[in-house]
């Protein structure tokens, strides 16, 4: 059951990028539509878990949860919607894959926390692969929008603020202690919500037709992306954790990735050069070494555990 719930969200988590491209390709505004998916399912999810008696409301007049939600929610994804608009969605899901390396760089430079230094040129050589990706925008040409390079850096700004709230909750874990991750991650996406919603009401006014949310693309874009990718997604993610450790779910940045730039290549028709391959391998080669240590812990309890089944195995056979 675990497996079968750490596949779909991987395939959740990689078909989302796209499901982003087709929307604002379909002309939703950029922030608008992150906007409305964020803080419905947000809305969504906090209503349930407070007929589920598991949350009070009064969790989103938390400081924490406010600060949270700015910075993983809200920076993050205006940054990913607007660059959307001039980059394949390929790109800025492996773009996004490079938050483990920010949230190693802020504890290194910012914390002064000591990392292992095989993590450390992991965090460099993923940033390498960045460069990688943005190459294709100095050729130009009529696949590669002029401000693709634009467009990549700023994906990159958002994972920094990705990063800082990652590191943020994990200082303040313990004021948050008794608010179950759900609802948590429910005040996150209502906060982030908001907050685009103002964005978009300030940047976006002209945009913002109801004709931009007719189309069965854009219609179908913004369910897919509220229903499956920020209730679903999110809701297996966290039940991932409370069945195995904090580890295992997140080794989806290895798989969604590659996952969302084979989607757009065979389904969107988006370009995919031996340039931008080798970025996505770069990429991922520093995911997984900033995270080797992580790795090898998680690799070291599955095999005690499954020692330990191995001997009780005879005894509850008797």
């Amino acid at each position: 059951m675990i497996m079968i719930g750490y596949t779909i969200m991987c395939i959740i988590f990689g078909t989302t990028f796209l499901a982003i491209k087709v929307g604002v390709d379909a002309g939703l505004p950029p922030f608008g539509s992150a906007g409305i998916r964020f803080a419905l399912a947000g809305l969504i999810l906090m209503c349930i878990m407070h007929i589920r008696g598991k949350v009070s409301f009064s969790v989103l007049w938390r400081r924490e949860t406010l600060l949270i939600g700015a910075s993983m929610t809200f920076m993050t994804f205006a940054s990913l919607y607007w660059a959307e608009q001039y980059v394949t969605s390929g790109v800025g899901a492996l773009l996004s894959a490079t938050g483990p390396a920010m949230i190693l760089l802020i504890r290194a430079l910012v914390l002064k926390v000591r990392v292992p230094a095989l993590a450390f040129v992991g965090a460099i050589i993923g940033l390498a692969g960045v460069g990688l990706l943005m190459l294709p925008g100095l050729a130009g040409g009529g696949d590669y929008h002029p401000l693709w390079m634009i467009a990549c850096i700023v994906v990159v700004v958002g994972e920094i603020g990705y990063a800082s709230g990652a590191v943020y909750s994990k200082q303040v874990s313990s004021a948050l202690k008794e608010i179950s991750p759900v609802s948590q991650n429910a005040a996150q996406l209502l906060h982030g919500g908001w907050m685009l919603l103002v964005l978009s009401l300030i940047t976006e006014h002209n945009q913002i037709h109801i004709e931009s949310f007719g189309s069965a693309a854009a219609i179908g874009s913004l369910v897919y992306l509220i229903v499956v990718g920020s209730m679903g997604g999110h809701t297996l993610f966290y039940w991932l954790i409370s069945r195995t450790n904090p580890v295992f779910p997140s080794t989806w940045l290895y798989i969604s990735p590659v996952l969302a730039l084979l989607l757009g290549w065979l389904i969107y028709g988006e370009p995919l050069s031996w340039i931008m391959a080798a970025g996505a391998a770069v990429v991922l080669i520093g995911v997984i070494l900033t995270n080797l240590d992580s790795l090898l812990g998680l690799w070291d309890s599955r095999r005690a555990h499954s020692r330990k089944e191995g001997k009780l195995a005879p005894v509850i056979q008797k």
